[in-house]
């Protein structure tokens, strides 16, 4: 199953990869002979998506490396660092949009060509397939990276409805409305600057263990009373690395029970969370003597 997971994975980052080269192509090309900064702009962040897709794919394929000596609970926090570059190119991207942008709306240049609408807006119904298609996928591995790639074609698609509307009022309002398409392309590169803060905070809150998992905390507290000699639980702490999560839990058993009947009850515990939760990495189960007044 988890290989399945990352395939998937995987196959969604080249997906992302060829459709971000083929629009970029797209875009400078119409926006080019269409005069269309915002389409030009456009171009820019599909090409810095590429760059940072290639970055997702690296991530993806170095956090299936098994655990090993240096590295015990595997590499999967390769993910939010690859989603900190991530991030890092869009906010570049959006620098130089803005720049860009700027620079254009004080140059007197022509109106855009109206058939530049067309393809803005098979480009808007591709990009917002692709967020929907990658999101899930995202969804599905528990990926942080892909997640970040995945909010790449939701920004891209947030610039080309821009560019649309920056486009629309310049055609309809005609000569003195040129820097529309500008001031489309300027507004864009801030929702970008705001995506790039989505992306960020949860990769930052998972490299930095915040605690933000109390659906799976309760439902492996629910699962732990379902194992024949767990009382209760307390504590319950996990974190987030790569697609799995790790887990350190303390139960309650009998303080009767014999040290290894403990050790022998924490076993269990520990393969039925891994089998109910497919999702588990490492289970630290610690016991602890039973007292009616613990939370059940």
């Amino acid at each position: 199953m988890e290989d399945t997971r990352e395939k998937q994975a995987v196959k969604a980052t080249y997906f992302s990869i060829i459709g971000n080269f083929l629009l970029a192509l797209l875009k400078y090309l119409a926006g080019y002979f269409g005069n269309s900064y915002a389409l030009i702009a456009d171009a820019i962040e599909s090409t810095a998506d590429i760059f940072s897709s290639f970055l997702v794919l690296f991530g993806l394929k170095y956090a299936q490396r098994p655990a090993d000596k240096n590295h015990p609970y595997g590499h999967g926090r390769i993910e939010p660092l690859v989603t900190f570059a991530v991030v890092g190119f869009l906010i570049i991207s959006a620098t130089i949009i803005a720049y860009e942008s700027i620079q254009n709306i004080g140059t007197p240049h022509e109106l855009p060509k109206p058939w530049t609408l067309f393809v803005l807006g098979v480009i808007i119904i591709w990009k917002d397939a692709s967020y929907r298609f990658v999101i899930k996928k995202s969804k599905e591995t528990n990926s942080s990276s892909l997640k970040a790639d995945a909010w790449h074609h939701r920004s891209d698609a947030i610039t080309s409805v821009a560019a649309f509307l920056g486009i629309s009022i310049a055609l309809i309002l005609g000569k003195g409305y040129e820097s529309a398409d500008d001031f489309a392309a300027l507004l864009a590169s801030g929702f970008i600057l705001y995506n790039c803060y989505l992306i960020f905070r949860p990769a930052f809150g998972e490299i930095m263990d915040e605690n933000v998992y109390q659906d799976l905390i309760n439902e492996i507290k629910k699962r732990s009373a379902e194992v024949e000699g767990i009382k209760g639980t307390e504590k319950c702490f996990v974190r987030k690395s790569g697609s799995k999560y790790h887990v350190d839990l303390h139960a309650m058993v009998s303080g009767n029970l014999t040290v290894t009947q403990g050790h022998d009850t924490a076993h269990r515990l520990k393969d039925y969370l891994r089998y109910k939760i497919p999702d588990l990495g490492h289970v630290l189960i610690h016991i602890e003597p039973f007292r009616a007044d613990t939370e059940l």
